[in-house]
């Protein structure tokens, strides 16, 4: 009896061989002949699951996305059962800086795909973050909830603070993966910004 195939296990497979290749040479260099190769299948199979390489860059980074939470979940995890606002906003942030190979690619690819989606108007079709406002909304809130309890300082706009956090992170792993700062010295600052809104006194 022929052995059924898990199309999405299938469609798993390739979205990881197109993380790892486009990791080492960028996504603008990527085909999908140079992901059937990495994948260990054929290119027509390759294009049976995705028809164009516009497709297949969509799902690999919606497959990113599904890992990065996955990583977000696993700080949260190790930081207990009820980590609190600031715990859960550096469980946030951290995971998103490139500080050890699974991060440096997702940092990579999420960079690299907004830049071609500006001048490639088939993936600027099709926006891969869903709701782009997610994380902001997700930390102001964490914010807020630090102020009502009294851990954070009653003065400071959350939303403000929300955005600035993000767009330093997103900043600061752009500079680790240029080589301008360490790992260390990216979370030193995060820590120093952080430590200046928990501030109560």
């Amino acid at each position: 009896m022929p052995k059924r195939v898990d199309h999405e296990e299938r469609r798993t497979q390739i979205a990881e061989a197109l993380i790892r290749v486009a990791g080492r040479r960028g996504l603008h260099a990527v085909g999908m002949r140079d992901v059937a190769v990495e994948a260990g299948v054929s290119l027509r199979l390759v294009q049976y699951y995705f028809q164009t390489k516009e497709k297949l860059l969509f799902y690999g980074l919606q497959h990113l996305t599904d890992r990065f939470t996955a990583r977000v979940g696993a700080r949260l995890g190790a930081a207990g059962r009820d980590p609190g606002p600031r715990a859960t906003i550096e469980a946030v942030l951290l995971a998103s800086l490139p500080t050890d190979e699974e991060s440096r690619t997702f940092h990579l690819l999420y960079s690299s795909y907004a830049i071609l989606s500006v001048t490639d108007d088939a993936l600027a079709a099709q926006p891969f973050i869903d709701n782009p406002d997610a994380a902001e909304d997700t930390i102001t809130s964490l914010l807020q909830q630090a102020q009502d309890a009294g851990l954070a300082g009653r003065d400071i706009d959350a939303r403000t603070e929300a955005v600035s956090l993000l767009a330093m992170t997103a900043a600061m792993g752009t500079s680790i993966l240029v080589g301008q700062r360490g790992p260390k010295s990216a979370v030193a600052v995060l820590h120093h910004h952080l430590d200046r809104i928990f501030a109560t006194t």
